[in-house]
């Protein structure tokens, strides 16, 4: 489904993706581990089309996609789960998701996409009215979630979903992920949670100083001693 092929992206002089490469198979989760700031969501960005890649190749479905502007991204089928939720605190629960929709892929079926939605969250149905910024941070992470399920995407990119919520709600919002690919959709994550997100993944790649310096299955990955030390907190 995604083919991404020796990416490499610069700020100035610094090189924040040094010829990355990975695929997500159609209905798989990969997820991408590294701490903060080896260049996970610089990946995401240059995938949804946030960020031009100095040089290297993105494919979604057989096309190449590198370069285009991200609404193109967007009605080729693919969404993003920022990092950070950006919900829009003055809109409430239904026009945050409404907004997810502008894809033209998706105008046809808003209603019965949003049932969908609802049906996945339904805490955001007890709070459909209410304003988003008003929401817990687990709250808005599902609304985050949910509105970029509302592009009805083949391939949901998302970035960091863990970042800032408590342990417990964590725990739920990584509980989505297996609700997100049982609708038909790929999910790549980036995350700095290697234990919970390997739970919930098919493949994984670890990521430092913008290069994948370690591949493979969720089980080989866990068995790795390098991974276990580094980011499963094994000595």
């Amino acid at each position: 489904m995604l083919r991404v092929r020796d990416l490499e992206v610069r700020y100035g002089e610094a090189r924040a993706l040094d010829r990355v490469s990975l695929t997500v198979a159609d209905g798989e989760v990969v997820t991408v581990l590294g701490p903060n700031g080896v260049g996970k969501s610089t990946l995401v960005k240059s995938i949804a089309g946030w960020v031009r890649p100095w040089r290297g190749v993105v494919e979604f479905l057989d096309e190449p996609i590198t370069g285009l502007p991200p609404e193109q991204v967007c009605e080729r089928g693919i969404a993003v789960v920022p990092e950070g939720r950006r919900v829009f605190a003055d809109l409430t629960v239904r026009e945050n998701l409404e907004l997810g929709a502008f894809a033209r892929r998706a105008r046809g079926r808003v209603r019965e996409t949003l049932d969908q939605v609802l049906g996945l969250f339904p805490r955001l149905r007890e709070r459909l009215h209410q304003r988003a910024g008003t929401l817990s941070g687990g709250e808005q992470q599902m609304l985050a979630i949910g509105r970029a399920l509302m592009s009805r995407p083949r391939l949901l990119l998302m970035d960091e979903p863990s970042l800032g919520l408590a342990p417990v709600m964590a725990d739920v919002v990584f509980g989505f992920v297996d609700d997100v690919r049982r609708l038909g959709t790929s999910v790549l994550l980036v995350e700095q949670n290697a234990v919970r997100a390997l739970a919930v993944a098919d493949r994984a790649a670890v990521m430092d100083r913008g290069r994948i310096v370690g591949a493979g299955t969720r089980d080989e990955l866990l068995r790795d001693r390098q991974v276990q030390e580094a980011y499963l907190g094994v000595s």
